[in-house]
């Protein structure tokens, strides 16, 4: 695979010895703190007669052996099922919802939040981050780990933190301008909200603000949707990959390559299955990502079904880390759906409208069923200027956008044109399919 040029940023690393280890000094390290990982694991109740008969680990081959743990795993069980140390150990709780309503707790020792922040330090940095920087994050702080991940991590850099939170743009501009903040944690989807509101109050996104650097992460989004951020903004935009059951932000991340995410070996084994059949996938190839903990103290996890869609790129990255790289995560096994029987990803389709430069920053996705037949429509905001023009000119463009998604996904959706900031938009999470099939 042809990796892309790099952009100007210092290519340093944050702990050069760990990130560029020797691949059999990786498998070493790993293999030994799997053995840790497991034993660690059996003192929990949940743990306990799982792992019963898992000896010492002498290959990863040996690890196939043990089951996995799943979602249902820790909403079924008491939270403190899977604490492996007195609670008067344990300095913080996590959690995030899952499909039922109820949510997974995730326990931290001291320790476990000094590795998490120096995993996320590894990652700040690796794309640029230095102590000289303003970083405001934009994510949720409190139980939800994006907040609180990142900004242990930019503070252990030691940059200036803005803990600004989700919502109220108003002010977020306010502080993006006044102190001249030049890194952002954000949503995707929100970032694209920023760029239209500042261009309703009459600014530039990319000519009034001191911006290098956005992280984007908490839901899926295309290359294409990348690509218009940082035309809007020009600025560098990477993306981050995390769970709150492996701590949260920082399990994986783009170098300034921006080909795959850099997944932190020395702290995670992952490996990727056939959903269907639960078989390990050859390298290479795509299917669920399952991760194992190795250096967590509180609360191990053991073959984690993380329900993300994505494959292990084989080729070696140009900035010299060798911890191996998995493609943007392509969606979650969960966030399929089927209309008139194709599997079709959210993301395949935001793909296709984010690649049309007359589109805005905004679209939704609306399943539903009349006389027992499925129907796709998909709205789509389309700019101001583009908008305004000719009727015959907006119907060319509903076609070639509507025949270029029903090559994509195999099916011909109704794609409804609107003005921009007509959809609904969120400081968080932004859900963009509703299955009224479902309601």
């Amino acid at each position: 695979m042809k990796q892309k040029q790099a952009p100007l940023l210092n290519l340093d690393f944050w702990d050069k010895d760990i990130e560029t280890l020797e691949r059999k000094k990786i498998k070493e390290l790993q293999l030994e703190n799997l053995n840790y990982s497991i034993e660690r694991a059996k003192k929990s109740e949940f743990y306990r007669e799982r792992l019963k008969n898992i000896k010492k680990i002498k290959s990863f081959e040996d690890l196939e052996k043990s089951p996995f743990t799943t979602k249902e795993d820790l909403l079924k069980n008491s939270p403190f099922d899977f604490i492996t140390t007195d609670l008067k150990n344990i300095v913080r709780v996590h959690s995030s919802s899952g499909t039922t309503g109820r949510s997974k707790y995730i326990f931290h020792t001291k320790k476990d939040i000094e590795i998490w922040a120096d995993l996320v330090a590894r990652c700040l940095y690796m794309i640029g981050m230095r102590k000289e920087d303003i970083f405001q994050n934009m994510m949720s702080y409190g139980l939800f780990t994006g907040g609180l991940g990142l900004h242990y991590g930019a503070e252990k850099i030691g940059a200036l933190i803005i803990p600004a939170g989700i919502g109220n743009t108003e002010k977020q501009i306010e502080l993006m301008r006044e102190l001249k903040t030049t890194a952002i944690h954000i949503t995707p989807s929100y970032l694209l909200y920023l760029a239209h509101y500042i261009e309703e109050i009459g600014l530039s996104p990319s000519e009034d603000f001191n911006l290098k650097i956005a992280v984007v992460g908490a839901e899926p989004y295309s290359e294409n949707t990348r690509k218009k951020l940082e035309t809007i903004f020009k600025i560098n935009v990477f993306n981050c990959y995390g769970l709150s059951e492996m701590n949260g932000p920082g399990v994986a991340f783009e170098c300034p390559y921006k080909d795959g995410l850099h997944l932190w070996e020395d702290s995670y084994y992952m490996e990727i299955i056939n959903p269907k059949t639960n078989k390990i996938v050859e390298e290479g190839e795509e299917g669920e990502l399952v991760l194992t903990t190795l250096k967590r103290e509180g609360m191990p996890l053991i073959r984690y079904r993380t329900g993300d869609l994505t494959k292990i790129i084989k080729e070696k990255c140009n900035c010299g880390r060798t911890h191996r790289r998995i493609m943007r995560i392509k969606g979650r096994v969960d966030d399929m759906f089927i209309v008139k029987g194709v599997n079709i990803f959210p993301s395949q389709i935001e793909t296709v409208i984010m690649g049309f430069p007359e589109v805005d920053k905004n679209y939704q996705i609306i399943i539903d069923r009349k006389q027992g037949l499925d129907i796709l429509t998909i709205q789509v905001e389309i700019k101001k200027e583009f908008f305004k023009g000719e009727i015959n000119e907006l119907r060319n463009l509903q076609e070639k956008i509507r025949d270029e998604l029903k090559e994509k996904i195999l099916v011909t959706p109704i794609v409804e044109l609107v003005g921009p900031g007509t959809l609904p938009t969120t400081t968080g999470k932004a859900k963009r399919v509703i299955d009224k099939r479902r309601l």
